[in-house]
C-alpha cells in the first residue's frame, strides 16, 4: 500500500510552501488509494508549541487534508534511543569531542590544502584515555554516523555512489565520499532530524517520501542509514521549492503566506490548494472546486526542475473564479455568519456573487441593499435634479428583475440623457460605487422606500 507522510515542525504556523509538500503527498495518496500520515517533528522541545500543533491540524483540515494517522516524535524518544544504542554497538555511531571552533579550524586547513572540507574522522583515533580526559574537562560528545564510503580503512575513503530513481528528478547519484559523517545526536543529547525521520519511516511503513528538493543530498545519507538498519528503502520524490513572487524563500518565523493568514484573509481552500499544487508544473493553473478534480490535474511527472513562484495576484484570480461559480447552498452558512440571513439571502447572493473576489466581500453589498443610514449623495447639481425627477417615475411595487427596464423606459420619454450620463448617477446614488452588480438585480432587494430615500439628494 502507498503510505506517505507530512512531517512539519510545530515551531510556527505552516506557510504555503509547507502546505505544497502536504498537498503533493495528499494528492499522490488519493491517486493511489493510499494513506496520508501526519507526523509532528517536535523533537525540539524548546521551540515546539501546542498552539502550533493545533494550528497545523486546523490548517490541514481547512484545506481538506485528512490524515489516516497522527504521530508525535516527542513520544518516541525511547525508540530512537534504542536504535542509537544498536548503531553505537555496531560501531556505526561514534562519539566526537571537537568544539565548533576546532572543527572550523580543521575546515580552513583542509581548504588551504585544496582538500574538500569534510570531517577527517579524527575522533575514530581517540583512545579510551583521551576520551576520558575530554569527559573530565566537561566535554560531552556529539555522535556521528559512519558513512559506508570505504573498503576496510575508514581513513581511506573511496567514491561510493548512492543512487535512486527519483519520482520527479529521475536518476540521482550522491557520492558518500564527498560528504562528512553526519552528526545525528548533539552534545546535549538531542536528536537532529535525520535519525528520528528514518526510524519513523521504517516503523510507520512509509512507502514514498515526497519532499522539497533541498533534501536531495540528505537522501544519500538517509539511504545509508536505511541500509544500516536493514530496512526497506522508500521511493523518493523531490519537488521544486516554492518562493514568493520576488524569489524570496518562505519562512514560518516571518509568517510569510501562512495558511492561517490566507484563511483569515477570506481565501477559499481550493484556491490555495489549486495554486500550490499546480504552480511550478507544466499543468495549466486553474481553479479546481474539489480535491477530487485537482487530483485529476496533478502529476509528479509535470513538476518543473526550477523553483516555483507563488504570487498572491494569481491566488486572487483563482479565488474569484471559484466564488463566481458557487451556488447559494454552498455559502449559506458562511453568509449567515456575515449577518446575511433572511429570505432575501439567496436572491442577494445570486445578484452579487459574480462581482465578488471573496465570499466576505458580500458583506458590504448587503449593507448597500439594506442599510437605510448610508448616504452616497456625492453628485453635481444637474445629476441631483435628474435623480429627483427619476424618483417621481418609479414603478409601483412589487418589484422584480424587469422593474429597472420599466423605470429606464419611462425616464427616456422625459430626458435626453443616455449612456453613462443616464446610468452613472443611479449607480453612485444607490450604491456609492461606479461599478458592481446589475442594478436590475439590486432594485428588488432594496425596495422602493430605500431607493426613494437615496434619490432624494
Amino acid at each position: 500500500m502507498v503510505r506517505v507522510r507530512f512531517a512539519p515542525s510545530p515551531t510556527g504556523y505552516i506557510h504555503i510552501g509547507n502546505t505544497r509538500i502536504a498537498l503533493f503527498n495528499w494528492l499522490f495518496a488519493m491517486q493511489n488509494n493510499g494513506q496520508f500520515v501526519l507526523r509532528y517533528d517536535d523533537t525540539d522541545i524548546e521551540r515546539s508549541r501546542q498552539n502550533y500543533v493545533d494550528g497545523i491540524a486546523e490548517d490541514l483540515q481547512w484545506l481538506g487534508i485528512k490524515p489516516a494517522e497522527v504521530h508525535y516524535q516527542s513520544k518516541r524518544f525511547a525508540r530512537y534511543d534504542a536504535v542509537a544504542e544498536e548503531l553505537k554497538a555496531a560501531g556505526l555511531l561514534y562519539p566526537c569531542y571537537e568544539t565548533p571552533e576546532e572543527l572550523e579550524l580543521r575546515r580552513k586547513i583542509r581548504l588551504s590544502r585544496k582538500l574538500p572540507p569534510v570531517y577527517g574522522r579524527e575522533a575514530l583515533k581517540l583512545t579510551v584515555q583521551e576520551k576520558q580526559a575530554f569527559e573530565a574537562e566537561g566535554r560531552k560528545p556529539h555522535w556521528r554516523f559512519l558513512l559506508p564510503n570505504f573498503a576496510e580503512n575508514p581513513f581511506a575513503t573511496k567514491r561510493t555512489d548512492v543512487q535512486w530513481d527519483d519520482l520527479v528528478r529521475g536518476r540521482q547519484t550522491i557520492d558518500l565520499a564527498s560528504m562528512s559523517d553526519p552528526v545525528l545526536i548533539r552534545a546535549d543529547g538531542t536528536y537532529l532530524y535525520t535519525l528520528p525521520s528514518v526510524i519513523d519511516d521504517v516503523d510507520m511503513k512509509i512507502s514514498h517520501i515526497i519532499r522539497g528538493d533541498d533534501h536531495v543530498t540528505n537522501t544519500g545519507v538517509q539511504i545509508a542509514i536505511f541500509a544500516a538498519l536493514k530496512a526497506r528503502i522508500p521511493i523518493f520524490g523531490h519537488i521544486n521549492l516554492l518562493t514568493t513572487s520576488s524569489g524570496e524563500g518562505l519562512s514560518k518565523r516571518t509568517g510569510a503566506l501562512s495558511i492561517r493568514s490566507l484563511r483569515e484573509g477570506g481565501y477559499e481552500p481550493m484556491a490555495v490548494s489549486s495554486l500550490a499544487a499546480l504552480i511550478g508544473t507544466s499543468e495549466n493553473v486553474s481553479a479546481c472546486p474539489t480535491m477530487a478534480e485537482l487530483s485529476q490535474h496533478f502529476s509528479l511527472d509535470a513538476v518543473s526542475k526550477s523553483a516555483a513562484k507563488f504570487d498572491p495576484v494569481d491566488l486572487l484570480n483563482l479565488n474569484r473564479h471559484l466564488v463566481h461559480d458557487m451556488a447559494f447552498a454552498a455559502v449559506a452558512a458562511r453568509l449567515k455568519v456575515l449577518g446575511i440571513d433572511s429570505v432575501q439571502a439567496e436572491p442577494f447572493w445570486l445578484a452579487v456573487h459574480g462581482n465578488l473576489e471573496k465570499v466576505i466581500d458580500a458583506a458590504p453589498w448587503w449593507h448597500v441593499v439594506r442599510d437605510e443610514t448610508l448616504d452616497f449623495a456625492d453628485l453635481c447639481a444637474d445629476d441631483k435634479d435628474f435623480l429627483r425627477q427619476a424618483a417621481t417615475l418609479l414603478p409601483v411595487e412589487p418589484w422584480n428583475h424587469d422593474t429597472w427596464q420599466q423605470w429606464i423606459a419611462a425616464l427616456k420619454t422625459v430626458t435626453e440623457r443616455k449612456g453613462k450620463a443616464l446610468f452613472k448617477p443611479f449607480r453612485v446614488a444607490l450604491t456609492g460605487r461606479t461599478s458592481g452588480p446589475e442594478l436590475a438585480d439590486l432594485l428588488p432587494l432594496m425596495g422602493k422606500a430605500l431607493v426613494e430615500k437615496r434619490l432624494a439628494v
